[in-house]
């Protein structure tokens, strides 16, 4: 089983908009854990150490909340939409051994077919996977791939155990030659073409 962030929790007992200004004023954020049928618990979380956390997608924290350990994952993060600052974060409670369905980025590696390119039309699959065992990322490789190439959801290589809940037939990248770049070579080479022709014609008024 994977190594999980540690961090300490504090029970939070003020709430509303001043109760949170003061708490990010003291370099802590607000946050409330949730899930299982168990009673939402407001928390606030080591403000440095949490934005840190949060950088990876899915991200799952062992919490120790005043002396009880709670394994949870990071639902959402509310930000600041000026300063981006974070104002309050979701957690659900894990247990270990569970499935949980999680949206995972889909990173591109390589370069496609020379004059082509790859356009991704999904940054992220859904997949059904162990809550204790939740992948980064998703890799889709499209070294050498050339013009008309499409790689679906069905034909990503996941995670052992991982499961795909996004549609199989969802467009996941294309491999394409960019626009103009094809009508460019056709105008060059009739361009070129005709300027044979017209040398041809000089030549042979000249003799």
């Amino acid at each position: 089983m994977a190594d999980y962030t540690k961090l300490a929790a504090e029970v939070r007992t003020k709430f509303g908009k001043g109760a949170a200004r003061k708490l990010r004023a003291a370099d802590k954020i607000p946050a409330v854990v949730y899930g299982h049928g168990t009673e939402p618990q407001h928390i606030s979380l080591p403000g440095h150490e949490t934005m840190l956390l949060v950088r990876t997608a899915n991200a799952v924290v062992d919490l120790d909340i005043e002396g009880a350990a709670q394994l949870a994952l990071v639902k959402d993060v509310q930000r600041d939409p000026v300063r981006q600052i974070i104002e309050h974060i979701d957690l659900v409670v894990l247990r270990r051994g569970e499935k949980v369905t999680v949206d995972v980025p889909v990173v591109i590696e390589g370069e496609s077919f020379s004059g082509t390119i790859h356009v991704q039309d999904l940054n992220t699959v859904s997949l059904l996977v162990l809550a204790t065992d939740i992948p980064e990322h998703v890799t889709v490789n499209v070294e050498d791939l050339e013009d008309g190439v499409q790689i679906h959801a069905s034909q990503l290589e996941l995670p052992e155990g991982a499961e795909l809940e996004t549609d199989p037939e969802a467009l996941v990248v294309a491999i394409v030659t960019p626009r103009g770049t094809a009508d460019d070579d056709a105008a060059d080479a009739a361009s070129a073409e005709a300027g044979a022709e017209s040398g041809a014609e000089g030549a042979s008024d000249s003799e």
